[in-house]
């Protein structure tokens, strides 16, 4: 019986449309078609075999766990993976990418013999709708077929395969030099089959398309092949037809393991995708920003008043939460969501996000957008009558709405940049009123979330409450970093929120539903507020403690470079979905910073 590997086990693929996992042990446990968000076809990372995998590797014996792979590695700077086995009769290979695409999605896994003559089986498992659905599989002119309901996915390969208890296999011996391709693509039901596969020109066709695009990385630093593997990450979880781009290819990893704080990451956070177009903008990726440009106006539409915290990966706006209780959810962590209930609450810090990333694709060359300049000034327009309202904050609390120190310092984030396009002539609007707003909010924050006697900001107004999103304020140029209001916060931070790692926690959670955010259990160290320390402190010029905690950092990274939400200090493992935006995007800030400081080892 296949059990789940630990999630840093994982390796991503994917097509800049949706994305596969694939395990140590050779099995692709995660897989949604056609899209990011769509229904998974293998579902067994949340549940059991049962719900669905497709594993590739050495023949190993009828009930016993298959062995993981000796060596694995991404081919250079690209998406495509190769793992390797050392068996008792040889050594084999397996290649798996998703080529970029225009048609039907494709999962092409590539067999190598590489020493001997090794036996190799192919069990592949459709399961549709989350492992809930059961396809009629079926064979049509050589190829094998599996249908439900709107959906059908086509096996391609030379190899002979059968059926057995509702599986595809396939059996087959490589001796070295020998390759045995097999695809899978997705097509809807009622058209015709997708075009035949061709693996190995689709092969040198996706390695050709990641090499072009990480040539226009304008890092080159000494932590660059970090930097480079965050990138390309990034890449993947961009879905391409619109430009939006989803915070994880994943749904319910939880953040405490055998917990409820299990959520849905498959869509576009306006302050997720904001933060990630800045960390492409300053390293050369400027056509990114633009499709991201696009689709936000979109997004919004014509009603910035109504503006969501996020959309779908196409800018839909109808994301209902529902639990799926069939699946035992990841080490049994229930429930399993999809769809996320967060859509519909207020996060004044968006605005002040979206706007930075506008201000950002300006300053740094992005052809002038007329409606963009529109859509700032209209929300600045309605941050100016909402920003002193309670809010649910970054973190998306469950429990009550309060005046959180970061949102507020965000909006004033909103109207500064706003300000400066102004004066830069680049848009009209009333400038003597903003700045005299621009001054309220200041004065508001410092008086109301600044506790004098720790000489700390608080999470919210009158809360004694730290938060690690206070790290924010200098890098927003809310204060100077030699502020001793700052100074003091990292400090705090460092002395309330840390593990025994160093690393930091987002806030304080309480074992009972009394905690700030409503909900029950506790989380690990997030991942990002760690590398916010770390460029806070380089920004206060402790340089050296900066570089050695975004060095521990690097070092949680699992082999191939990949980062989740969440650490777990006390089960030492990566928690939370995975990849996590969000971790990689601060990691390529962090080490800018510190490239620029100076201040690095040996990266």
């Amino acid at each position: 019986m296949h059990v789940a590997g630990r999630i840093e086990d994982y390796a991503l693929i994917g097509d800049m449309q949706t994305a596969a996992l694939v395990c140590r042990d050779g099995m692709v446990d995660w897989l949604c078609l056609p899209r990011f968000d769509s229904p998974a076809v293998f579902a067994g990372l949340l549940g059991t075999e049962e719900h669905g995998f497709w594993r590739m590797g050495p023949a190993h014996t009828e009930g016993t766990r298959p062995q993981p792979a000796d060596r694995r590695r991404y081919r250079g700077d690209s998406l495509v993976l190769e793992s390797e086995w050392d068996t008792p009769a040889g050594t084999v290979r397996v290649i798996d990418f998703m080529p970029p695409r225009d048609g039907a999605p494709q999962l092409v896994r590539i067999v190598e013999g590489v020493s001997g003559s090794v036996p190799v089986r192919s069990e592949l498992r459709m399961r549709f709708s989350y492992g809930w659905v059961v396809p009629w599989v079926h064979k049509v002119d050589g190829r094998t077929v599996a249908v439900a309901g709107p959906d059908s996915v086509w096996l391609d390969t030379s190899a002979e395969t059968y059926g057995e208890e509702l599986t595809t296999y396939s059996d087959f011996t490589v001796s070295p030099g020998e390759r045995v391709a097999f695809t899978i693509s997705w097509q809807p039901s009622h058209h015709q089959p997708p075009a035949l596969a061709e693996p190995e020109a689709s092969l040198e066709a996706t390695e050709d398309f990641w090499r072009d695009w990480v040539e226009h990385c304008t890092y080159h630093g000494p932590y660059r092949d970090a930097v480079v593997r965050s990138l390309i990450t990034l890449k993947a979880l961009t879905y391409a037809p619109t430009g939006g781009i989803v915070a994880a290819p994943t749904t319910s990893l939880p953040e405490d393991l055998g917990g409820s704080r299990n959520w849905d990451y498959r869509f576009t956070w306006l302050r997720d995708a904001a933060i990630t177009l800045s960390s492409l903008l300053r390293t050369g990726y400027r056509e990114e920003a633009r499709a991201w440009r696009e689709w936000l106006l979109r997004a919004v539409a014509g009603d910035p008043e109504n503006l969501q915290i996020m959309y779908g990966i196409a800018g839909e706006r109808e994301l209902g939460e529902n639990e799926l209780n069939w699946l035992p959810g990841y080490e049994n962590s229930q429930p399993v969501r999809v769809g996320n209930g967060a859509a519909g609450q207020l996060q004044l810090d968006v605005y002040g996000e979206v706007i930075e990333a506008l201000h950002l694709a300006h300053m740094t060359g992005l052809a002038r957008n007329d409606y963009a300049s529109l859509l700032q000034l209209k929300l600045i327009r309605w941050v100016e009558k909402h920003w002193d309202e309670p809010d649910e904050g970054i973190w998306e609390v469950r429990g009550p709405r309060r005046h959180f120190v970061h949102s507020k310092v965000m909006t004033w984030v909103a109207v500064d940049r706003t300000i400066k396009l102004i004066e830069a002539g680049d848009v009209d609007g009333p400038l003597e009123r903003w700045k005299e707003l621009r001054d309220t909010i200041h004065r508001d924050v410092c008086e109301k979330g600044y506790d004098a006697e720790r000489n700390t900001f608080t999470q919210s107004y009158g809360s004694q409450e730290l938060d690690a999103s206070l790290l924010l304020i200098p890098q927003m140029g809310f204060l100077p970093p030699d502020d001793k209001r700052v100074i003091g916060t990292i400090e705090a931070i460092q002395r309330e929120l840390a593990t025994e790692d160093g690393f930091i926690l987002r806030y304080p959670t309480s074992a009972d539903e009394a905690g700030v955010d409503g909900l029950e259990g506790e989380e690990g160290a997030f991942l990002a507020c760690s590398f916010w320390m770390a460029d806070d402190l380089a920004m206060i010029g402790r340089v050296e403690e900066a570089r050695k905690l975004f060095e521990r950092l690097l070092a949680l990274r699992n082999d191939l470079g990949l980062l989740a939400e969440e650490w777990d200090p006390h089960n030492q493992r990566q928690v939370g979905n995975f990849p996590q935006a969000f971790s990689h995007v601060p990691l390529i800030d962090t080490a800018l910073r510190l490239t620029a400081s100076g201040a690095y080892g040996g990266g």
